[in-house]
């Protein structure tokens, strides 16, 4: 007798090569319900829906279609164990081999604008998970896939073993097939607690050399069945990534978030920007970015806005940088990176999302917030001194205050020409980051812009800042001594803004 597959899936990707050579290649027969019945007979497979194999119509909407003892019955049996197989004979059930099963779109409807609880309800997928537990936990007698990607490499085993796979890839399969329900039902629980409880699952990607150090372990995962953010970018060459590239490509990512318009440029060290500028071109950003500091630069993590050229790759190549990502490479860039063939270059073509909350381990639990993702808009600021900024110098001030926000607290950021000039990231006082930025920028801070990402409790940076000749300050105000701050800017003619927003980054 022909072995017997069940199909039913949400996603299709390589539904229909993976039934076709189940059946042209490997005789079996295949029982499927709705639109994947559907696809199969349009594609000139046989296939039975389960209906018709169970005797049992589907109902109640399609909510009740695979909950029937001849699909569970066939994919729970013990081969190995008389009275199972008894039970199937005596019922007419044939034992099931392979069961091919992924989910409603749950996490994928619910991230949609204005979605509702009736319409989030109606994916929560019930039969899916069922099968896929009870095939899962039957994994000794049967196989089951979730996920297409595992298509060719289910072939490949029967292949390769005379039409079974193996054990141990259905082991495999079968822990890939309970992470996938427990990550699904965690979806669920999130959605449906709300602030009540907050649950955090992914899926391993790969394990990584070491963590900051290398006696720290370390592995990488995926949140969500579907990859996004760096799961979802493209290695074109290098070593694989480690802890700390991943954790400075993410803040490189944040940065360059920042920016949309206009080509931009960052580079990073430890998670701090050592050089962020704007430019006509993106080989001009990057130029301006690492002239910014070059001496930092070395070893850096770049994130560019606009897809690599073969002009910004020959720059890219002239000095040692760990990672570089674009949103695209062409070609001849490509060719010209290679040479550097340690560089490790990606690309992700959506730059600009990132996670909703921001999460942090603590003893005895975690602490999550909201991501820091407030665009700032200048129409709120409140322009406090009685020199005001010429549109030049707001488009300054713009600048240096997206940038302070991507820096260690406390953050002094110096720019001019849309350029970076010193950084002061970290320090334990907002005078100390000031003088830190002021010596880093030197002579080029006369006539420059300097943003702050906390208040100044005091007036000495504002008069340390205009001794170096810095021209307009930016912060978020609110200090008990605004007015002394205020009162030093005007006695020493300086533009100070206050955003009312505070970016404090730990």
């Amino acid at each position: 007798m022909a072995r017997l597959a069940l199909l039913s899936v949400s996603n299709k990707t390589g539904l229909i090569d993976l039934a076709r050579s189940l059946v042209e290649e490997f005789d079996f027969d295949l029982i499927s319900s709705g639109g994947t019945a559907q696809a199969l007979k349009d594609a000139g497979l046989p296939v039975t829906k389960v209906a018709d194999y169970t005797g049992s119509p589907e109902i109640l909407g399609g909510r009740v279609k695979t909950l029937h003892p001849r699909i569970h019955g066939g994919i729970l049996a013990r081969r190995d164990v008389p009275q199972d197989i008894t039970d199937l004979e005596n019922n007419q059930i044939r034992p099931i081999d392979l069961v091919v099963v992924n989910l409603y779109p749950f996490e994928e409807t619910i991230a949609k604008p204005g979605v509702t609880l009736l319409e989030a309800v109606e994916q929560i997928d019930i039969g899916g998970p069922a099968m896929l537990r009870a095939s899962s936990k039957n994994f000794a007698h049967l196989a089951v896939l979730c996920d297409p990607a595992q298509y060719d490499e289910y072939l490949q085993e029967l292949r390769q073993n005379n039409g079974v796979a193996s054990l141990e890839f259905r082991q495999k399969a079968a822990l890939k097939g309970f992470s996938h329900t427990a990550s699904y039902d965690r979806a669920i629980a999130s959605y449906l607690a709300e602030a009540q409880h907050y649950t955090l699952s992914g899926t391993q990607l790969q394990s990584l050399r070491y963590g900051e150090n290398p006696h720290q372990p370390a592995t990488w995962y995926q949140t969500g069945t579907t990859p996004t953010g760096w799961a979802a970018a493209t290695k074109l060459q290098g070593k694989e990534l480690s802890y700390n590239n991943l954790v400075d490509l993410e803040a490189a990512r944040r940065i360059i978030a920042e920016f949309t318009d206009t080509p931009a440029a960052t580079i990073i060290k430890h998670t701090n920007p050592c050089g962020t500028a704007l430019g006509s071109t993106i080989s001009e950003a990057y130029q301006k970015a690492f002239n910014a500091d070059s001496t930092s630069a070395f070893g850096g993590i770049v994130a560019l806005n606009r897809p690599i050229d073969a002009a910004t790759a020959s720059e890219l190549i002239k000095t040692f940088l760990e990672c570089v990502v674009a949103p695209s490479c062409d070609a001849e860039a490509q060719e010209i990176l290679g040479k550097k063939s340690n560089v490790r270059v990606l690309t992700l073509a959506d730059l600009s999302s990132g996670n909703k909350d921001t999460v942090k381990a603590i003893a005895g639990g975690f602490l999550v917030q909201a991501s820091d993702d407030i665009i700032a808009d200048t129409s709120q600021w409140q322009i406090v001194t009685e020199r005001q900024p010429t549109p030049d110098e707001l488009a300054e001030l713009l600048f240096a205050w997206k940038v302070c926000k991507h820096v260690k607290s406390n953050a002094i950021v110096i720019t001019s020409d849309r350029t970076t000039l010193g950084i002061g990231a970290g320090q334990m006082n907002r005078v100390g980051s000031v003088k830190i930025a002021l010596e880093q920028a030197g002579d080029k801070a006369k006539s420059a812009i300097l943003a702050s990402d906390g208040f100044f409790p005091f007036d000495d940076s504002v008069k340390t800042a205009a001794a170096a000749g810095i021209t307009a300050l930016v912060q978020p105000g609110e200090s008990l001594r605004d007015k002394d701050s205020i009162k030093a800017a005007n006695e020493l003619g300086l533009v100070m803004v206050l955003t009312g927003v505070r970016h404090f980054l730990h």
